[in-house]
């Protein structure tokens, strides 16, 4: 675990160190899937102001007080930290400062790079020694050619006396789809096949307790559209039913009164 041996009032701020280590992203998944997270995020713990997900975004975990911009960091995926403010300003975090923060996040999430960028090993023993309980690996290579090839696309790691240990998954009824429940976090981890901005693909997810997938925005909007078309086409069936039985009692009179009779009478 890490600790913190200075005095916070010498220790550099955010402002003090580089909010980037402008190393790019050498695929779309890893802009595309932990921001999807978090926004899915924003709806699941709309009511929520005590959590952070922080994407492509400088974890700092050791000062250089003499030189800031040499502070030791690692850039995560993705990282979530629980019991820290929201917001903190009104531009937001520029990093993540754990000597300001004083809250270790509780999971890390990395997107294996077109070049291997030691997801499964420096930065594996990175996380571990930071103490970091979770870390989520995605590989859309895995089990194609040498590192990969006894990974799985995706593989939860949780921190057991120091070391981390693969958690087993639970498949989904869905091909190929499985999930990863956090206790700690209450939210389960997973992925399955999906058509997400018309790229069909395996995307990673937050699952409920009962492993059923939180749904994006999108899909939310879909689903609440196809609940009011729905309504719309019972209603115009009532409708088209009550008219046929309007037409049919007015027939009904009109014939009656071919007889001659009356049947506002009977």
């Amino acid at each position: 675990m890490v600790t913190i041996p200075y005095e916070y009032r010498q220790l550099p701020t955010a402002e003090d160190l580089p909010d980037s280590d402008e190393t790019p992203v050498d695929n779309e998944l890893q802009n595309d899937i932990p921001n999807m997270l978090l926004n899915l995020l924003r709806s699941i713990w709309s009511d929520r102001q005590d959590w952070f997900f922080g994407v492509d975004m400088g974890i700092y975990y050791e000062p250089n007080i003499e030189e800031p911009e040499k502070s030791k960091v690692i850039v995560p995926d993705g990282f979530l930290a629980l019991g820290v403010d929201r917001r903190t300003s009104e531009g937001g975090r520029l990093s993540y400062v754990l000597w300001q923060e004083k809250v270790l996040p509780i999971l890390a999430l990395e997107v294996v790079s077109k070049k291997y960028n030691q997801e499964y090993e420096r930065k594996f023993l990175k996380y571990q020694d930071l103490g970091i309980l979770y870390y989520v690996i995605y590989n859309t290579s895995s089990g194609r050619r040498k590192i990969y090839k006894q990974h799985q696309s995706l593989e939860v790691y949780k921190l057991i006396d120091g070391k981390y240990e693969l958690i087993p998954s639970i498949s989904l009824l869905q091909e190929g789809g499985k999930v990863v429940w956090m206790p700690e976090i209450g939210l389960g981890i997973g992925c399955e096949r999906n058509v997400l901005d018309h790229w069909d693909r395996e995307w990673v997810y937050w699952y409920d307790r009962n492993n059923v997938r939180y749904l994006t925005a999108d899909e939310r909007a879909n689903q609440a559209a196809q609940l009011v078309n729905q309504a719309a086409q019972r209603a115009n069936q009532a409708e088209a039913i009550a008219q046929e039985e309007r037409q049919q009692k007015e027939k009904l009179e009109t014939y009656l009164r071919e007889l001659g009779i009356n049947p506002d009478e009977i």
